[in-house]
């Protein structure tokens, strides 16, 4: 007898059903009508794949792994799909791909990363144990293993991973000590479980104690997440704050379509930057990456000169966005100027982005079907020294480098020389004004929890904010206006559990501790199947 709901009987409602949660967590990241996380809605949707994940492995069949694949691969794709659609933006709007190619691209490259989630759900399904708790350890450390696949693998593209969702949920409290990964690894288990719930008979009072745990486990999380929030325990480290500096930050929001012409966008940014630059009078004044769009051989004779002398003495700072390089050589950079200073400060983007940064192996013909200006560029590599001023030791990275947290932990390797201060510049008007303004804004807060260091960003559309240590935007601009935005942002000192073991083995204690999961998963199997046949033998006459 078929005892599925019967919504889900037929064979159309089972497929559809992981695109529609697909799509549930996708909006749980950054929601559509507003750009907040939604931390409950990210629990219910991976549960609900996990539920149609057991209902398939429940059946005995041997084709239920290759079912529980396609389900966990369609939950993805729609995920990764509904999260990353601007990619189309970019593509076609700006880029000028036909919009058939752009919405094809960017499907392919969902569906392409969805296969690490497909894989994870093949082997729940054919690995996991009838007790709750070690099939919720297995499930989550299958799914954690595909997250931190898509983290790496072919330079990564982690955009949307789940842990975002949590950063203003009950959760939160564990990004200090587990970092984005490791509070989806706990929402997975959580998730997994709640998926249970359903199956339960209220009526036995035994049944009662899943649900109360969880709910008493959220809530104690919450109670400490609010904590956290609220500073009512201190920072960690032997001295929290680092003292305050003031910034202004620029936001020149010139149109993605108009960035590299002559007579427009960059007439626009060299005057309007210029300008920012040279009458602003916070202590440190910072643009937004590539604020000048050419190469220092291309700006009109002095034009960065005039800048170096402008802050050749004096009290103020200024960091400026610039592409760096000549002939074939070519980094994404800052440029630093100080008083004191025989030579600018220079950080160049260490992790580049595929096809707009650098174009893959292969690929070649892809890239050349946009109009996008941009040519191989050269990584400048991991814990380059921070920009140091009036005490404060600020890390710029650019753009989405901020994704890779366990990158910018490198430099937390001397508690000494740590940065007290994080800074992203970005140019995300690739993407119009779309919910990635939102996500990006998500990423940078997740980046403060994680180190406890507060986060400023200065970007041409937005978000350009000032985030503090405990991931609270306590400033912003208007997105898509043109502005400035002056703030006091107080730098911090000390090292969070995560910063420390990030800082030294990357994301590796992940891996080993999820490793160590579906390896005792597979020691327990084997065990079973050992005495099972030892049984058998006993039972069977000589």
């Amino acid at each position: 007898m078929n005892t599925a709901p019967l919504f889900l009987r037929g064979r159309w409602p089972g497929r559809l059903l992981p695109w529609l949660a697909g799509l549930a967590q996708a909006a749980s990241i950054a929601w559509p009508w507003g750009g907040q996380p939604l931390w409950w809605l990210q629990l219910i949707s991976l549960g609900l794949l996990v539920w149609l994940l057991d209902r398939v492995r429940s059946d005995g069949q041997p084709s239920a792994w290759r079912r529980a694949a396609y389900a966990a691969w369609a939950f993805a794709t729609a995920w990764l799909c509904g999260t990353t659609w601007w990619l189309y933006v970019s593509m076609h709007t700006y880029g000028g791909l036909a919009a058939p190619l752009a919405a094809a691209a960017t499907f392919l490259l969902s569906a392409a990363l969805s296969l690490y989630y497909g894989l994870a759900g093949a082997l729940y399904a054919r690995w996991a144990p009838r007790r709750l708790l070690p099939s919720a350890l297995l499930f989550a450390a299958l799914w954690t293993m595909a997250e931190l696949l898509r983290n790496s693998l072919f330079t990564g593209f982690p955009w949307g991973a789940g842990g975002y969702a949590h950063i203003d949920g009950p959760l939160m409290a564990f990004a200090r000590s587990g970092g984005v990964y490791g509070i989806g690894a706990l929402a997975a288990i959580v998730a997994a479980m709640l998926a249970r719930v359903p199956a339960l008979n209220p009526r036995r009072v035994r049944s009662w104690i899943l649900p109360g745990a969880l709910a008493a486990f959220l809530i104690y999380t919450g109670a400490a997440s609010q904590c956290l929030r609220t500073d009512c325990k201190p920072a960690s480290g032997p001295a929290a704050s680092a003292g305050r500096l003031g910034v202004a930050l620029l936001q020149g929001n010139i149109p993605q379509d108009e960035k590299f012409i002559p007579s427009g966008g960059i007439a626009t940014a060299l005057r309007w930057y210029g300008e920012q630059l040279m009458a602003n009078r916070a202590p440190l004044v910072i643009t937004p990456e590539t604020a000048l769009p050419l190469l220092p051989a291309q700006l009109p004779q002095g034009y960065l000169d005039a800048i170096a002398r402008r802050y050749a003495s004096g009290s103020q700072a200024a960091i400026v966005g610039v592409p760096l390089g000549s002939g074939r050589e070519y980094t994404n950079s800052v440029l630093g100027f100080a008083p004191g200073q025989p030579q600018p400060y220079r950080y160049d983007k260490a992790h580049l982005v595929p096809f707009g940064e650098f174009v893959p192996s292969m690929f070649r013909w892809f890239t050349n079907l946009m109009n996008i200006p941009l040519g191989d560029f050269r990584s400048g590599g991991l814990a380059q020294p921070s920009f140091e001023w009036l005490g404060q030791r600020l890390a710029p990275n650019i753009c989405y480098e901020d994704l890779f947290g366990d990158e910018i932990g490198a430099s937390f390797r001397d508690e000494a020389r740590a940065p007290t201060v994080l800074l992203n510049v970005s140019n995300i008007a690739w993407f119009g004004d779309t919910v990635a303004i939102d996500q990006h804004r998500a990423i940078s807060r997740m980046r403060a929890i994680e180190f406890e260091r507060p986060m400023i960003r200065a970007t041409n559309t937005g978000a350009t904010v000032v985030i503090d240590h405990r991931g609270r935007v306590t400033h912003e601009l208007p997105r898509m206006t043109r502005g400035v935005l002056n703030a006091q942002v107080e730098g911090r000192t000390g090292l969070t559990p995560y910063a420390r073991w990030v800082s030294k083995y990357g994301l590796w204690p992940i891996w080993v501790g999820a490793l160590s999961i579906v390896a005792a998963t597979l020691a327990g199997r084997l065990r079973a199947r050992r005495l099972q046949a030892q049984a058998s033998r006993a039972a069977s006459p000589d």
